[in-house]
């Protein structure tokens, strides 16, 4: 069998990817590839929002990664649940869209990656996005993916928003907009009860075009270098049922890879891209060494406290027949009720303390409680508190061990390792339990479940971080946009020192945003396409 060939090869179907494939396949002189490890988004719980139970730490459409026994969480490995079908990530995370702060955007294009600041990145935001309200001056009405908002609103939900406003933190309706400080509810990718995945949202429109190729299963082994030229990638190995098969570039043709922040360091590293010693300690040759690949990592620690209340909450209703049943009819029915919706509803960002510009913690709360996500309800009425450090300054890192592509790299995140973050989840827990003492959810509040020891001093209540904390799925930055010595790719998004090959993912990020990483991921795959398609213009009309 001849190689499949294509002007643009893009690896990983997900929240990048997909928007790439729309936008590069839009011109029809363009021949488009999409290579995706994972099936076609058939099962039906991707497209039901609360769906996720059923999705995550499902082997099908989940990867179920684990990270190393950290010594930041007292010795625990945690599940590292990310995407593995048509729409990756986005299709089975918790549907929240949450854009971060301005001056995310402006910290990255401060240090020198030209054309990311807020200004520059707000429109592409916009260009993505069908908000439920319509066009206004942050949000965009006429594109691709639904952002709706909460309706199923209950008195304890309201209680956490009004806690939070008793705590000086002011009430918002959009925490995308002007200022991100506030409680409210979230906004989520989601329309008339399902969920808007970037495979429905951007690669569903695109399928049909005769340029885009889908290719599902094919599991990238590596990266193609050009026999005579070492700097250049001029296509990718797959395995696909079994057989090893290869896409080649045709002439001034790119690789991009949007493989996520564990499959686009592991493959570059396969491909022999990254640091010598550790690609020769995993039995790779050196191809290019570039020692930023796979540093860097970040990622949002959630701090989950749990409650018992004595108000119903979906615990009740998900733990018996008859209301669980209702529950489904009305989903089924008039698509509406719990189903329709992510399990967090309430969005708190706040300052853990005085004197800080923008806020440093953000909440999430469910009006629910198991022991993890994805796994049975507690057998009372309970609440969910879960708190996370917006900007952490610990930093891991994900390397392979060996040259297999179906090994999984080892993830090491190194939590809670610095000193500020520590603090910082000192600070969090503090602010959480003070949450509970307000006018507005004391009266709710029978007792605390997690912790369950009743932790006091800031030396217990550290202890009690390491002991519960959780991944909020956000890993960022193993392929750091930027100019220094770690950086990956440049603010063009082109792997340093290499042709024919770009980044378009969350790992691109030079630092994690200050919230979920669904939309800036999307961002970045629009941001990507227009480079992509103004560098190629300007190539072809080069005399």
């Amino acid at each position: 069998m001849s190689p499949k060939t294509a002007d643009f090869l893009i690896v990983g179907a997900g929240s990048a990817g997909c928007v790439i494939a729309n936008r590069l396949s839009a011109d029809p002189a363009n021949r488009v590839i999409l290579l995706e490890a994972g099936g076609q988004d058939v099962n039906p719980w991707i497209h039901v929002p609360v769906g996720y139970f059923k999705t995550m730490h499902n082997p099908n459409t989940d990867w179920c990664y684990k990270s190393e026994p950290d010594p930041g969480l007292n010795g625990r490995s945690l599940d590292w649940p990310r995407g593995k079908t048509l729409g990756g990530s986005s299709s089975i995370n918790g549907l929240l869209y949450v854009r971060g702060q301005k001056e995310d955007y402006d910290r990255w294009a401060q240090r020198g990656n030209k054309g990311w600041s807020y200004d520059d990145v707000l429109p592409l935001f916009k260009r993505s996005e069908s908000h439920e309200n319509g066009e206004d001056d942050f949000h965009g009405g006429d594109g691709g993916l639904s952002v709706s908002l909460i309706r199923a609103k209950s008195d304890i939900s309201e209680a956490f928003i009004n806690a939070a406003v008793e705590m000086g933190v002011p009430r918002t309706e959009d925490y995308n907009g002007a200022d991100q400080e506030g409680a409210g509810y979230f906004h989520q990718t989601a329309r008339g009860g399902f969920r808007c995945s970037s495979a429905r949202a951007f690669l569903k429109p695109a399928k049909k075009r005769p340029n885009l190729e889908v290719i599902t299963h094919a599991h990238t082994e590596s990266l193609i270098f050009h026999p005579n030229d070492p700097s250049r990638i001029v296509g990718v190995r797959y395995s696909r049922r079994g057989k090893t098969q290869e896409a080649h570039l045709n002439d001034g043709g790119e690789v991009i890879l949007s493989a996520g922040a564990i499959g686009s360091p592991q493959i570059l590293e396969l491909s022999g891209i990254g640091q010598g010693d550790v690609l020769k300690k995993a039995g790779v040759e050196v191809r290019h060494n570039l020692p930023g690949v796979g540093e860097c990592l970040q990622d949002h620690l959630q701090i989950r406290l749990v409650y018992e209340v004595n108000t119903q909450t979906l615990n009740d209703a998900i733990n018996h027949f008859v209301p669980r049943m209702g529950i489904g009819l009305n989903y089924a029915m008039f698509r509406k009720g719990p189903m329709s919706l992510g399990a967090s509803q309430v969005c708190i960002f706040a300052k853990s303390m005085q004197g800080l510009e923008t806020p440093d913690i953000q909440f999430h709360f469910q009006p629910l409680s198991a022991d993890k996500p994805g796994i049975e309800m507690h057998p009372f009425s309970g609440i969910t508190s879960s708190v996370c450090q917006l900007r952490p300054e610990s930093r891991g890192h994900i390397h392979i061990s060996t040259p297999n592509a179906r090994d999984y790299p080892k993830i090491v995140p190194n939590y809670l390792s610095a000193t500020a973050d520590q603090l910082c989840a000192i600070r969090a827990v503090k602010f959480a339990r003070a949450m509970t003492q307000t006018e507005a959810l004391r009266p709710y509040i029978v007792r605390e479940h997690v912790p369950d020891n009743n932790p006091q001093s800031d030396d217990e209540l550290l202890q009690c971080a390491r002991d519960i904390s959780q991944t909020i799925y956000h890993p960022t930055s193993t392929c750091r946009m930027g100019h220094d010595a770690q950086a990956v790719v440049d603010d063009r998004l082109r792997v340093h020192g290499l042709r024919g090959l770009r980044v378009a993912d969350a790992s691109i990020m030079p630092d994690l945003v200050s919230g979920n990483t669904n939309a800036p991921t999307i961002m970045i795959g629009e941001k990507a396409s227009d480079m992509i398609l103004q560098d190629r213009k300007t190539a072809i009309s080069a005399p």
